[in-house]
């Protein structure tokens, strides 16, 4: 069985003309073409552009979503990685929607609110205790006055940046290069740039983290799987790790 074009398009939410310019840039190509011109898509084609479609929702651009899908073409453990992705986003979700929830009811009622109950989901704390027993206390208020005092744009372009940065990593560590190579030092040196704009991290104000920060954020990528999954796992934590580590020992005091 297949599908037209129009048909594709009216499924996946997007545009015919999108799909042409995937084919055009070779990112999609249909899996005929019919004697009218019109392109058709099979079952192989509509799992490529699934995949295509959640590497965009990470902020990845076509160049790079390229390089995923050219580099992981096994389409089932790439879309297990998303699957983890979604699910934790579906169950943080879910937190914020019975958060709010409770508020509106709490408000309507004239109820006491629960504070504490108020920001569950909203994951800014979720590392909370690894920070302050790693890092102490201070750093921890530090980052967390700095995040409550963002506004939501300023939250969201910074969760962006985050999620460009994290599907960065994974096609650098899918493509196969090595962790001291230029690719992988250039997004080595601007995750230690992100760390040093939050207030708390050992070394902010200066321009990078402290080495050893930088090291020890590393190993806990790959020793805690909620940190690995940001990465796609605990193989691109651990080229995360080492390009981080030989960066920081290259660079960072």
């Amino acid at each position: 069985m297949d599908w037209s074009i129009q048909d594709i398009a009216r499924i996946a939410g997007t545009t015919s003309r999108t799909l042409r310019h995937y084919d055009a840039i070779g990112l999609l190509k249909p899996s005929r073409v019919g004697g009218n011109g019109y392109r058709y898509y099979d079952r192989d084609s509509l799992v490529r552009l699934q995949r295509i479609l959640l590497l965009r929702e990470l902020g990845l651009g076509l160049d790079a979503v390229g390089r995923v899908l050219d580099d992981r073409t096994d389409a089932v453990p790439a879309l297990r990685d998303h699957l983890a992705w979604l699910q934790a986003e579906r169950e943080r979700l879910a937190r914020q929607i019975a958060s709010v929830e409770s508020t509106i009811h709490a408000v309507e009622e004239g109820e006491e609110i629960v504070a504490e109950q108020m920001f569950d989901g909203f994951d800014h704390t979720q590392y909370k205790d690894e920070v302050e027993q790693r890092w102490g206390k201070d750093a921890y208020a530090a980052s967390d006055r700095w995040w409550r005092s963002k506004t939501a744009e300023e939250r969201a372009d910074w969760q962006a940046r985050q999620a460009r940065l994290a599907a960065d990593w994974q096609a650098a560590a899918s493509s196969g290069v090595e962790p001291g190579s230029d690719e992988a030092q250039a997004l080595a040196k601007r995750h230690a740039e992100w760390l040093a704009d939050i207030p708390g991290t050992p070394g902010y104000g200066t321009g990078a983290p402290t080495a050893a920060y930088l090291t020890g954020l590393g190993e806990m990528y790959v020793a805690d799987e909620r940190f690995a999954a940001n990465y796609g796992g605990a193989d691109n934590a651990t080229f995360v790790r080492d390009a981080l580590r030989l960066y920081a020992a290259a660079h960072l005091a």
